[in-house]
């Protein structure tokens, strides 16, 4: 599922997940996998400080219990937070079982009922039983922002392209797209408010 823009039959051969999120607003939604990251994480947080936007971390469990500190920033800052495993499995290459008891190792660190799953991979199984326990939330853009081949133009390209409101953007505050994030996360910004767009934060499901 490692598609920039997923296309319409593979939103229709999944629609229990969350490919966009609802709104009546002129908003989108950044959202930032695989974190928390010392120098990374909180260099995001500023810069999103910075032009006064929100958005959604989805967390793994094994970075919070590492960087508990930075975990602690990012709710103070008023963002949201999500479940991204605690060892970042994938759910093609992993047991329903295990997949799941993963998933709910890494909620004892993260006080959240949204989910995204690592490389966007679970198997049908994996989804109906990840149902009992969250909201499940996919993307709209993903930037491929943690590709060495790809180039900070073409990830914004990526990040931005055909945005509506309650589009989903996928960053990653990892070491792997460090170069890449904040040049195209500061280009992002600068793009949505010169569209009219806020910059939000996903809402937990009720």
């Amino acid at each position: 599922m490692l598609i920039e823009q997923p296309p319409s039959f593979i939103r229709k051969l999944y629609p229990s997940l969350n490919w966009m999120e609802e709104t009546n607003k002129n908003e989108v939604f950044i959202t930032f996998d695989d974190g928390p990251t010392a120098g990374v994480t909180d260099k995001v947080l500023s810069l999103l400080k910075d032009h006064n936007a929100k958005a959604t971390f989805f967390c793994l469990g094994k970075n919070v219990n590492q960087n508990p500190d930075l975990y602690q920033n990012i709710l103070e800052a008023g963002h949201s937070v999500g479940n991204h495993t605690h060892s970042h499995l994938n759910g093609w290459k992993t047991t329903t079982k295990e997949y799941l008891s993963d998933a709910l190792k890494a909620k004892e660190y993260i006080q959240s009922n949204l989910f995204r799953p690592p490389y966007g991979k679970m198997k049908p199984a994996q989804i109906q039983a990840l149902k009992n326990h969250f909201k499940v939330v996919m993307w709209s853009n993903l930037s491929r922002d943690y590709d060495s081949f790809v180039s900070v133009d073409q990830v914004t390209d990526y990040a931005t392209k055909n945005l509506n409101a309650g589009s989903i953007i996928v960053f990653h505050d990892s070491l792997k797209a460090r170069e890449k994030v904040l040049p195209v996360l500061e280009r992002t910004l600068l793009f949505l408010a010169k569209k009219g767009y806020k910059a939000s934060a996903i809402k937990p499901s009720s």
